[in-house]
């Protein structure tokens, strides 16, 4: 054999029986047949074998059982980011003519696709309380084929019924999906509740390094998964190995991070109840926090992030001089990681209030919280003489 043909032998040369605490991070695009019988263009990589990189190496299918194990889930699929996820569960369930339901107080990106993608193929989808747990079903129409849930919600951390929600639609035959980024998928139990189908920013808490990019999406059954799996597979939400790899191992360090996290949270959540120029505190665990009830009965823990806002007579130029005289807090969106930042949503609409631009969103990191707190008192001080 020629040395130019040897050097593209893929057949290996070393031994295979190498026995690691890790999972190998298995790049390829290729999938090679024994014979030309067994090729196939097939999806279900855990069901029927390996057809193609692009539906998931080892490394990917790794990460996805463990997730699945976790939420409790019949199976999960890995996407390129939580947005990929919200997009992938949409055009799941939403065809032409249809109607679904949102909370308003969703993640932007959900509603964005809700008022952008998809009013473009002609589903309407329509905002709704995230407060009005049973009464849902007065909203359910003949064509609503889809509820999404968000709890606590994006930024003011309403806490949602889920599970009188979930009863309500079922009732109708309509399905039901769910954010639980904030819950990591194990704060909450989405599957205990029924929920069809959960999904989770694996960028935020199993990534937990600000360093990668992918997001879960979680069937409670076959029928769901079957209902996901074709749109799936066209459109071809290939992830990156190396990516899987790192919430691999960010997987290991979650629970000992999510404890830290939760401490340090609730101690500046609570810090932030007790100065003057502070007007609310919206963090799930603290009894004003709209729906705080049904967390207590349906959570096993908060989280990292939360928001507050400032007093009326705080004005929005103050509020943002206190954000840019924060210096162990970072400015920059997303959360979930070991850094503490902070951003003001000046722009944040809800039809119950007016926020005038005085709304800080903070994720608190694993700096020390006296730390975190001596920063955002200088900060206060500064911005608000």
């Amino acid at each position: 054999m020629n040395w130019r043909t040897k050097l593209l032998n893929p057949a290996p040369r070393a031994r295979r029986d190498f026995s690691s605490l890790t999972t190998p991070v298995y790049r390829g695009s290729t999938v090679l047949f024994d014979d030309q019988t067994a090729v196939r263009d097939d999806w279900q990589h855990a069901k029927n074998g390996y057809s193609y990189g692009l539906y998931g190496t080892p490394t990917a299918l790794e990460l996805a059982h463990r997730i699945a194990d976790l939420e409790g889930a019949h199976e999960t699929l890995i996407v390129p980011g939580g947005q990929a996820a919200i997009a992938l569960i949409y055009l799941s369930y939403c065809t032409a003519g249809s109607h679904a339901l949102v909370p308003y107080s969703a993640y932007g990106p959900n509603k964005a696709i809700a008022e952008g993608m998809m009013r473009g193929l002609n589903v309407e989808v329509e905002a709704y309380d995230p407060m009005i747990g049973a009464s849902i079903g007065d909203l359910i129409r003949e064509n609503t084929c889809l509820i999404w849930c968000e709890s606590p919600g994006s930024v003011t951390m309403e806490i949602q019924d889920v599970p009188a929600i979930v009863k309500k639609a079922h009732a109708k035959g309509v399905a039901v999906a769910l954010d639980n980024t904030y819950a990591a998928g194990v704060m909450f139990d989405a599957f205990a509740y029924d929920v069809d189908v959960s999904m989770q920013a694996l960028t935020k808490y199993i990534g937990g390094h600000s360093d990668l990019l992918l997001g879960a999406v979680s069937a409670r059954d076959d029928a769901a998964l079957t209902k996901l799996g074709s749109i799936y597979q066209q459109l071809g939400l290939a992830v990156s190995p190396d990516d899987c790899s790192l919430a691999l191992r960010g997987l290991q360090t979650l629970a000992v991070r999510l404890d830290a996290l939760e401490s340090a949270t609730l101690e500046i959540a609570n810090w932030l109840t007790r100065q003057p120029q502070v007007s609310d505190v919206f963090h799930p665990a603290l009894p004003s926090c709209p729906g705080h009830k049904i967390w207590k009965r349906d959570f096993t823990g908060s989280t990292s992030i939360f928001s507050f806002a400032f007093k009326n007579n705080i004005s929005e130029d103050q509020v943002i001089t206190f954000v840019n005289t924060l210096k162990v807090f970072k400015i920059g969106m997303s959360w979930g990681g070991v850094n503490s930042l902070a951003i003001i949503y000046p722009d944040l609409q809800r039809p119950d209030k007016e926020f005038g631009g005085c709304i800080v969103r903070l994720n608190i990191g694993l700096e020390q919280p006296t730390d975190l707190i001596a920063d955002l008192s200088q900060a206060i001080e500064r911005s608000t003489q």
